[in-house]
């Protein structure tokens, strides 16, 4: 596998870097971290703080199966039902730095400058929600982002997924955006800390697990994949450019806020 900083070769091929975001470029899960000031916000209950949280250890020990993240991603996704999506987006853009900002990987966000400057795309690929993605995917400079987008209608979330970045889905959206901007797959590069990114690891020429556990760990040796490990939780502020920097603005936490809260946090042994 060629290095990040060593650019394309072939005159006019155009690549991308796919990172997945929670315990690959962020120590924590991303959803699952807002779920104080949702409380605050009167959005959340106690007990359905405790559920989150309990989800949130699941996902950080990676001991959520399939079965729990679905029946976890169901209640969460009818929790969030009629939340108004201004108060969310609200919540998100007062909050994002401080419950985000210092869960960073530095090792990330370095490889994430490697390879804007072999200048390849960077794309930011999520289970997590559009609204929490997508600021966060501006604060790190990337060009795009893919991330789970739930129904609204008159101003609040249904519970309903129009689309959910998750497992093949993942895989699907990388093809998708290769078409559309033209990327060399062959060529490209994709990271994540989940088995369930498999599909979307094996849609790239150089794929590589971060941080993996067993499972993922002997997947990625017999499909040739590098393994890479990030341990270095840091301010982003510390370790981003200038260059990189661009306004939070936007974004809310997806409806999906605290549905993706189990996604993520429980997207583990199989997504």
């Amino acid at each position: 596998m060629t290095s990040p900083l060593a650019p394309d070769a072939a005159a006019g091929r155009r690549t991308a870097a796919f990172f997945d975001l929670d315990k690959t470029i962020i120590a924590t899960s991303s959803t699952a971290a807002f779920s104080r000031p949702f409380l605050a916000g009167g959005l959340l209950s106690r007990g359905a703080v405790l559920r989150a949280a309990y989800a949130h250890f699941l996902f950080l020990v990676g001991s959520a199966d399939a079965d729990q993240t679905e029946r976890m991603r169901a209640h969460l996704s009818s929790m969030v039902t009629g939340w108004p999506v201004d108060q969310v987006s609200a919540i998100v853009a007062e909050t994002l730095h401080e419950l985000i900002d210092p869960y960073m990987y530095a090792e990330a966000v370095t490889l994430i400058a490697e390879h804007r400057a072999a200048g390849r795309d960077v794309v930011i690929v999520s289970a997590s929600g559009a609204e929490l993605v997508e600021p966060i995917a501006a604060m790190l400079g990337a060009d795009q982002a893919v991330s789970t987008r739930m129904e609204v209608v008159d101003g609040r979330y249904t519970g309903e997924i129009d689309f959910y970045a998750y497992g093949e889905n993942k895989a699907e959206a990388v093809r998708r955006l290769a078409a559309e901007h033209g990327y060399d797959l062959d060529g490209s590069y994709a990271y994540s800390d989940s088995i369930t990114d498999a599909p979307m690891l094996s849609a790239v020429g150089h794929g590589f697990a971060v941080n993996p556990d067993r499972t993922l760990r002997r997947l990625a040796a017999e499909q040739g994949w590098g393994v890479l490990t990030f341990n270095r939780p840091v301010a982003l502020r510390r370790v981003l450019s200038p260059r990189a920097s661009v306004a939070t603005g936007v974004a809310a936490l997806v409806g999906t806020g605290a549905a993706i809260v189990a996604w993520r946090l429980l997207r583990r042994r199989s997504v």
